[in-house]
């Protein structure tokens, strides 16, 4: 970021690495006595929506740094809390993306990861990460030090969404599919194909995550995600809307709450991704070999699940500390 979000950039950066809650928040309280976030609050509406989105995400680093994470920016009560011009500049983005509850994974994971090599043209991030060794721009550990707990999970998660991909354009190909469809039992097992991969490449993210360091601050804003329901990774809500795991295990409105993270764009592909799965779907009351490869899609996507949340666990355990010589 260039100009006066530099600035922003600045303060992120410094929120990410602070010790603790505290030290964030006089970061914030500095900036707004030195006009910093009322400068940026007035540039809002200049921004393009790239740049918009990689101040969300700037955004998103300080507020749950600062433990403000489920805080609703516009509401009266949030003034209590935390700082009002940080509150006034969160609402302006937020109403700039579109995007009301953009603190969340998508946002910190998605927008924090660039290649190292700079490519000559713009390339979506799933294929760069594919491609690419990516490096993150906000870094939750400092400058020097190795990549944190938080720094990975956020890592495997935009890897995660990077190759899984293919789920998204097989969750198109099955939309409005018969079940009596030939070509229905065949998408399916390409399904289970490709979350047994998802899962494979977890369990390798997972050694370096449990090996790197985690401070209790960073612990907190793990923490912190958790409470809000913010760590789905937008990929893993596409398979469920194709097999409907969330709505049989959690409940609709359970899933709607996981979904709010989301862009809007985003959650109106998945909800039409509801409707037009559904005969897919009705699979799950018959019998026979379509009915059995559909419930191995459902049990592929529950076993990924699980393993994504033992993922999310090691990165919240508390450091074990080195033995001591004798």
């Amino acid at each position: 970021m260039i100009g006066t979000w530099s600035l922003l950039d600045a303060m992120a950066r410094s929120a990410a690495t602070a010790p603790d809650r505290e030290t964030a928040v006089a970061l914030v309280e500095r900036a707004h006595r030195d006009d910093v976030l009322s400068a940026l609050r007035q540039r809002v509406s200049r921004l393009s929506p790239r740049n918009a989105e990689a101040a969300a995400m700037r955004i998103a680093v300080i507020a749950v740094a600062c433990g403000w994470c489920g805080l609703d920016p516009q509401a009266p009560a949030a003034r209590e809390v935390a700082d009002e011009a940080f509150l006034e500049l969160w609402a302006a983005i937020a109403h700039r993306i579109d995007h009301d509850q953009f603190v969340a994974l998508p946002t910190l994971a998605l927008h924090n990861w660039a290649p190292e090599r700079k490519p000559r043209r713009h390339i979506p991030i799933d294929q760069l990460a594919r491609t690419e060794q990516l490096v993150p721009i906000v870094r939750w550990a400092p400058e020097g030090q190795p990549l944190s707990r938080l720094d990975r999970l956020m890592l495997a998660a935009t890897r995660l969404e990077a190759h899984g991909i293919w789920l998204l354009r097989l969750a198109e190909t099955l939309a409005g599919r018969s079940p009596d469809d030939s070509s229905t039992p065949t998408a399916l097992r390409r399904l289970v194909r490709v979350q047994h991969a998802l899962r494979a490449q977890l369990h390798a993210e997972a050694a370096n995550l449990a090996a790197a360091p985690a401070t209790p601050q960073q612990r907190a804003v793990l923490g912190a995600l958790v409470e809000q329901g913010a760590l789905e990774p937008p990929v893993l809500q596409a398979a469920d809307a194709v097999l409907g795991i969330g709505g049989r295990r959690m409940g609709e409105g359970r899933r709607q709450l996981l979904r709010r993270h989301l862009p809007a764009q985003h959650r109106a592909w998945l909800s039409a991704m509801d409707r037009h799965c559904a005969p897919v779907r009705t699979l799950a009351h018959r019998g026979g070999p379509d009915a059995a490869v559909y419930r191995e899609a459902q049990e592929s996507l529950i076993a990924l699940r699980r393993t994504y949340t033992a993922l999310v666990h090691a990165a919240a355990r508390p450091t074990t500390p080195l033995p001591t010589a004798a």
